[in-house]
């Protein structure tokens, strides 16, 4: 089944997230490719909109940051673009002060997440913040510190600012945080588009698949049940979980009952509610340095006890 590619802009606040977008827009229009956009913007008129052309189908969300008080809309966007326009691509621009992690839970609803693959989340930092990131907030700090550490590609933006002893210190800062993910040096977000079409481990031949696998910090896993499972089997499965599973949300038949129950997990804390209607039973899980093939033999255990 074909599966609509997106590819998540992170980075704070004035580091370059728009310049890359114009890039990466005109390059798929060089390859004749339909994309669409998505931009969050923490206030209520969107500044970087017209640098989308008017043929790309975009979707602004506007006075609020997607990652929390208005994911709800975000969800509902995202699956009218992919049910409407079906896009072969969809970048999604965060706001600066989105969070890698709740990002991820914003985008990946039950509804769609088998239809979508994640190709990735690039990271801008503006290097001259950075280096002077110590005059920031603690909490801003933090959120500097997360946004490189869970990137798949880390864009270090605006080197022409800064000496070269200063170039040196970023990628070492950076690298120090997250030696994973691949950095780049750049001025005004210029990068090889091929260096981001590749953070897919699917596009890769086996041998590197793996190792790619293998080595992926942050990742996502779609489960899809068949059958009804038992409450208690279940409970016990999520007690066994490693401590970096971060989020789980979906749906599951829980035995004997005849609708599935909206099930999400945050935190180490389980909520169920009960739906009235069928849903598709599609589980997703967020989580760093996991072994998905062994929570998949996991969950399908549980499925043949009952």
């Amino acid at each position: 089944m074909y599966k609509t590619e997106i590819y998540v802009l992170s980075g704070f606040l004035g580091s370059g997230k728009t310049t890359l977008l114009k890039q990466l827009l005109k390059d798929e229009r060089k390859q004749g490719r339909k994309v669409a956009v998505m931009m969050n913007e923490l206030g209520k008129v969107s500044i970087d909109s017209d640098s989308v052309e008017e043929d790309v189908p975009l979707k602004e969300l506007l006075d609020g940051c997607i990652c929390c008080t208005i994911s709800d809309k975000l969800e509902a966007q995202l699956q009218e673009l992919l049910t409407i326009e079906k896009p072969k691509a969809i970048y999604i621009e965060t706001t600066g002060a989105a969070h890698p992690i709740e990002v991820l839970d914003s985008i990946l609803s039950p509804l769609f997440a088998d239809c979508i693959i994640v190709k990735g989340i690039i990271s801008i930092v503006d290097g001259p913040r950075w280096l002077n990131r110590k005059c920031l907030s603690p909490q801003v700090q933090q959120l500097l510190v997360e946004q490189v550490r869970h990137a798949d590609l880390i864009v270090l933006n605006k080197a022409d600012q800064i000496t070269d002893a200063e170039q040196s210190q970023l990628t070492m800062d950076t690298q120090a945080l997250n030696s994973r993910a691949f950095s780049i040096l750049t001025s005004y977000s210029k990068v090889a588009i091929k260096q981001i079409r590749g953070m897919s481990p699917g596009e890769k031949s086996e041998a590197a698949r793996t190792h790619v696998f293998s080595d992926l910090k942050l990742s996502t896993y779609v489960y899809q049940f068949k059958h009804p499972v038992n409450l208690a089997g279940f409970e016990d499965f999520l007690r066994g979980l490693p401590d970096t599973v971060y989020r789980i949300k979906g749906y599951l038949k829980l035995a004997p009952s005849r609708y599935p129950s909206l099930f999400q997990f945050s935190y180490g804390m389980p909520l169920y509610l009960q739906e009235n209607i069928n849903m598709p039973l599609n589980m997703v899980f967020i989580g760093e340095d996991l072994n998905w093939a062994t929570i998949e033999k996991q969950l399908k255990m549980l499925e043949e006890k009952l």
